[in-house]
């Protein structure tokens, strides 16, 4: 059983460089060294990493000009690690993050190892007590975060990608910007085969927040939204999800303003294009349904 050769990718604003100096040292202390690190700045000039901490493998620091997003940061690291083409699985990780055990990258190299199929393994979240959130655990309901197994989505703080997978399904949809864009991916990777694994046991740790800090988050969600569904479902599906999710904001959303930000994104996400179109095939709804979670909810 080879190990796969594992990289580690990280994208910043830049606004939290000692975050992401403790990020890095708790990379350098993990027992399986990454053939490379790659930091994406996105929208801003990074500093040299040589000499400041010392790690493993040389770090590869690549200035963005403008802010491309979560989703397009992380593209700009991929294409640099496919350049390098010695890369077999790449870790992703939030900047904020702290990967808090030395084996998470061995025990990633082993589950990739073990599962030629396995395209995406995703980290459990957890705060600084030690705490999962209920929405950072990729299931419907009040579901155990410490119970692992196949999924059909994955946490975009932590996690890790096989890039013969990516290779087939694409990288992240950058238009999306911020919001729903592992969803997008996620539902590709289970349209061409891949299985996604939910690995309570690889941690990342991060402060506990909530997605509706930012600013652009109602109106981003629901265009978003519109957008996956326009991509990615069958036609039968797009009334039914967008339905589903139109009750749960009523019920969920008790702001005004956070509700006429929301439905002008909706209206925005049908009026915008929302990219290609490739519906997943009804073989992988019932997938997705046998899974615990049918693409409506």
């Amino acid at each position: 059983m080879e190990v796969p050769r594992v990289a580690v990718a990280v994208v910043t604003m830049g606004n939290r460089p000692e975050e992401v100096d403790a990020l890095l040292e708790s990379v350098a202390k993990q027992d399986l060294a990454p053939v490379r690190i790659v930091i994406v700045g996105n929208g801003c000039r990074l500093p040299e990493f040589a000499g400041r901490i010392s790690l493993p493998c040389e770090v590869t620091a690549i200035d963005v000009e403008e802010n491309l997003g979560c989703p397009g940061g992380r593209n700009v690291a991929l294409a640099r690690l496919r350049e390098f083409g010695d890369v077999d699985v790449v870790v992703e990780l939030d900047d904020d993050g702290l990967l808090v055990d030395p084996d998470v990258l061995r025990r990633v190299g082993d589950l990739f190892a073990a599962d030629p199929r396995l395209g995406i393994v995703g980290f459990r979240i957890a705060d600084e007590h030690g705490q999962t959130q209920q929405r950072h655990v990729p299931r419907v309901g009040s579901s155990d975060p410490l119970r692992g197994g196949y999924v059909t989505g994955f946490l975009g703080g932590g996690h890790a990608f096989r890039m013969a997978m990516l290779d087939q399904t694409g990288d992240w949809p950058a238009r999306f910007f911020f919001a729903h864009e592992e969803i997008d991916l996620a539902w590709r990777a289970v349209d061409r085969g891949w299985r996604i694994l939910y690995a309570p046991e690889l941690v990342l740790r991060h402060p506990r927040t909530s997605p509706a800090r930012h600013a652009i988050y109602y109106r981003v969600n629901a265009r978003n939204r519109v957008w996956l569904v326009r991509r990615r479902l069958p036609a039968a599906l797009i009334p039914v999800h967008l339905g589903v999710w139109i009750a749960l904001t009523l019920l969920r959303v008790r702001s005004t303003a956070g509700l006429r930000a929301w439905f002008g994104g909706f209206v925005e996400g049908l009026r915008e294009p929302a990219g290609e179109r490739r519906p997943m095939r009804w073989r992988t709804v019932w997938r997705l349904t046998r899974l615990g979670r049918p693409p409506v909810i």
